[in-house]
């Protein structure tokens, strides 16, 4: 798929019937040489797909977009690295939002949400030299065609059970690198701190009393007030403010 409409990403684009993970394809491929930046390698079919903490990306064959972005945010420090998390939220968030009507959030740290429903999800694997990032890879599944999920996915949605239409695939990829390199430019012109405020603006359950599950044991109750800069969450209990870890905490 050669995108005009953008500068960079997807003018390489890279398609295969199957692969166990782009992610991995992307990370072995790097390993090798340097390809361009904007790199995207797409499966048709993801056979061991992954999503954050290890957990398993589940996708049918031909209905959904299951892809990876080769980058180079050498402008990032490390120290910040979760400016590039809430980019590429924001431009995932910013196709599904084109498309499907209903509220569409960011839940914490890196899903879209329709509602009270996942619909995407995005694994950032980054490679990092000293104080700098030395490549990235984007790793986003999108939830696109299909209209039936495992029972264990209980929250699963997708762009044809929210619309009740079809949609084409490539149509959908073109509208993501769009926004993907939109969001990423941004960012690169030092646009960190409006990236961040759409964010909250657009983060699930935020600052709305919920309950929460601690890595500790505990039940916590409070509403999230922000994210560090780290990407820690922050949770308002107890008159006081506490930072989470992604292993730190969880929602109920």
């Amino acid at each position: 798929m050669h995108d005009r409409n953008t500068l960079f990403i997807g003018k390489v684009f890279l398609t295969f019937p199957e692969l166990p993970s782009t992610n991995t394809y992307a990370l072995e491929l790097l390993a090798r040489e340097k390809p361009a930046e904007g790199t995207v390698i797409h499966a048709e079919n993801q056979t061991e797909g992954r999503g954050q903490m290890g957990n398993r990306w589940e996708a049918n064959a031909g209905e959904n977009i299951t892809l990876s972005i080769i980058l180079y945010p050498g402008f990032v420090p490390v120290r910040a690295q979760f400016e590039l998390n809430e980019a590429v939220a924001m431009a995932l968030r910013d196709c599904v939002a084109k498309y499907v009507e209903k509220p569409v959030q960011v839940k914490w740290p890196n899903d879209v949400y329709v509602e009270e429903r996942k619909i995407a999800g995005i694994l950032i694997q980054n490679t990092l030299a000293g104080a700098q990032i030395q490549s990235s890879v984007i790793g986003i599944g999108i939830n696109v065609n299909q209209s039936a999920f495992a029972a264990e996915l209980p929250h699963a949605t997708s762009f044809r059970l929210e619309t009740n239409h079809s949609f084409d695939l490539k149509m959908i990829m073109q509208t993501l690198l769009q926004n993907l390199e939109a969001r990423y430019l941004s960012l690169r012109q030092g646009q960190a701190s409006i990236l961040h405020e759409e964010y909250l603006s657009h983060l699930f359950r935020f600052r709305q009393p919920s309950r929460f599950w601690c890595a500790d044991g505990r039940l916590l109750e409070g509403q999230i007030v922000g994210v560090d800069t780290h990407g820690r969450l922050l949770v308002e209990h107890n008159r006081s403010i506490e930072a989470f870890d992604l292993k730190g905490i969880r929602f109920i």
